[in-house]
């Protein structure tokens, strides 16, 4: 199927974070320092991104208003 065949939607960024921020998203990577192809330092990270609702348990932030 060609690009041209299919419809043209247009995002706004706004809608895009929204949409993310709902659902949860996680970052992850890998940093390693090395001198003369001996590895120094290895780093993993992990990030987990998502709104505040999600974080919650449905009921407890009424409760506790």
């Amino acid at each position: 199927m060609s690009p041209a065949a299919l419809p043209a939607r247009e995002i706004a960024l706004v809608d895009l974070l929204d949409r993310l921020l709902a659902g949860g998203i996680v970052l992850t990577g890998d940093i390693t320092l090395a001198i003369a192809d001996i590895d120094m330092v290895q780093i993993s990270l992990r990030a987990l991104i998502t709104s505040l609702g999600q974080t919650t348990r449905p009921g407890v932030a009424e409760r506790d208003a």
